[in-house]
């Protein structure tokens, strides 16, 4: 198994960066006219893609190693270790997402978290 969504760790600086342009999507620039408010909102909801996205790239990654043989499991281990989970390129930017209720059942087995009580 190659662990393909996972970008070599170079500078660290410069993959963020890179990062933040992708999801951005459109013309980021816009909102250098708008409000204060308009830039907070707008820099808290990329936040949360990005914050999004490595999430899920590290839950997919646990499973993997759970299903793994010990020896898969190794190579995946030092993948991550060389490797950031800031990757996006098997995240489609500008689809079209459905959040219904019917769609937003989980298709890669990963379970919700459990509720404390």
């Amino acid at each position: 198994m190659r662990v393909s969504f996972l970008c070599p760790a170079g500078p660290k600086v410069e993959l963020s960066n890179r990062f933040s342009r992708a999801v951005a999507v459109g013309n980021p620039k816009e909102f250098v006219f708008g409000t204060k408010e308009e830039q907070e909102i707008a820099e808290g909801c990329n936040r949360l893609i990005k914050n999004s996205i490595i999430c899920w790239n590290y839950m997919y990654l646990e499973k993997q190693i759970e299903k793994s043989d010990v020896t898969l499991q190794t190579r995946i281990v030092e993948a991550i270790k060389s490797h950031s989970p800031m990757s996006w390129a098997h995240i489609n930017m500008l689809g079209e997402y459905d959040f219904s209720e019917e769609k937003m059942r989980d298709s890669c087995g990963i379970l919700p978290t459990k509720a404390t009580s």
